[in-house]
């Protein structure tokens, strides 16, 4: 068993986590080629995480030239090997430019996957061999679900964090997507912040609140046990920007 790390717990009853993902983006050797690394993948991963997917990523470029159509180029490239466990509650992705741990709903505590994180990025550094880490960062994707009355709802009730109309118009939220970078100098830790509607559904509002932590470096791939006072930093911010982007009426709905 590899060594683990143990962080101080923000635990709800019920959270509104959907999904929960560590990324740790690595420099690779470059000489590393895709199809060992998906072998070597299917060897150390493949026993607990049997389900095995190739996620691509497509890109186009569009060309302007005066006097002509333009010209759309399009090409896909390979992103990452994805290795999920049989209920595919839980995601192990080589990428490559990093590794991937993702656990989604039902969801308890990051405490609970630490001892497998740190097992599966064991491995990945031993498959993979990476040079350096550029940067790890914390991701979590909640989905709150708020009570409506006749289909309308007061956001201020539920959000300290909201967007706003302007005054005097009469106007009224159909839907919205607001999104915002912070960083805390001192710690060197940046966060984006997405707040967005949902379609109602069954008489409430579903919002979406996305809170990513990260901090960029330039640090050796060391053993998951180094990282215990990171760690707990970034999550000390996600749960700061949690726990003061709601109200205590909207925290209480995870009771």
């Amino acid at each position: 068993m590899s060594d683990t790390v143990t962080l101080n717990p923000f635990k709800l009853p019920h959270p509104p986590i959907v999904e929960a993902v560590l990324d740790i983006d690595c420099d690779l050797p470059p000489s590393l080629q895709p199809s060992t690394l998906e072998s070597a993948g299917r060897e150390v991963f493949g026993d607990v995480y049997p389900i095995f997917r190739k996620q691509f990523i497509q890109q186009a470029q569009v060309t302007m030239k005066p006097e002509s159509q333009p010209e759309v180029v399009a090409s896909q490239g390979l992103r990452s090997f994805q290795f999920a466990a049989p209920d595919e509650k839980q995601i192990v992705q080589i990428r490559l430019d990093g590794f991937s741990f993702n656990r989604l709903a039902p969801y308890g505590s990051l405490d609970d996957y630490l001892p497998e994180i740190s097992r599966c990025w064991d491995l990945f550094r031993r498959i993979a061999a990476p040079v350096q880490i550029r940067k790890i960062s914390l991701r979590y994707i909640n989905r709150i679900t708020i009570p409506t009355v006749d289909g309308k709802v007061k956001l201020s009730d539920y959000l300290k964090v909201s967007p706003n109309l302007p005054d005097g118009t009469g106007l009224e939220f159909s839907e919205f997507f607001h999104q915002h970078q912070a960083g805390d100098p001192a710690m060197g830790i940046l966060a984006n912040i997405i707040l967005a509607s949902l379609p109602p559904q069954d008489g409430a509002l579903p919002l979406l609140l996305d809170i990513s932590v990260f901090k960029h470096q330039r640090t050796a791939p060391s053993p998951f046990s180094g990282w215990s006072e990171q760690l707990e930093s970034l999550r000390r911010l996600k749960n700061l920007i949690f726990k003061h982007s709601l109200t205590d009426t909207c925290l209480n709905l995870f009771h």
